[in-house]
């Protein structure tokens, strides 16, 4: 129903920032809420940060809080992961969601965009 698509992945030395932008498509983010998620080889697919509708209160997982920023732009229909001070645990493929609620659990996210690579290596 709702149209994701994520851009901005790459590669990136350690120390390095990186924005990752999610495009939707329609004026939804009065509606939706916003996540961010992240998935390694091998590890459970993490919530990494989330923009509520409507006041667009952000939260941010414990091992990204502090170096990440998550932001919107109603008028682009876009919601951006602003990353600093990016670490090699950081390597994963980068999803943004859409929900209906502000969590960091994608159990409550029902569109999912394709994803983008980060990869964080010297």
């Amino acid at each position: 129903q709702v149209q994701l698509v994520e851009s901005g992945g790459g590669l990136v030395q350690p120390g390095g920032s990186l924005r990752l932008s999610c495009a939707a498509s329609g004026s939804i983010l009065d509606y939706f809420t916003i996540g961010w998620f992240r998935q390694a080889p091998g590890k459970e697919r993490e919530g990494v940060s989330c923009i509520n509708r409507g006041d667009g209160s952000t939260y941010y997982a414990d091992s990204v809080k502090g170096r990440f920023t998550i932001s919107r732009d109603n008028a682009k229909n876009t919601v951006y992961l602003h990353m600093n001070s990016l670490k090699p645990e950081d390597t994963a493929v980068y999803y943004c969601a859409a929900g209906f609620i502000a969590s960091l659990d994608g159990a409550y996210f029902s569109s999912w965009g394709q994803g983008t690579q980060v990869t964080v290596s010297s």
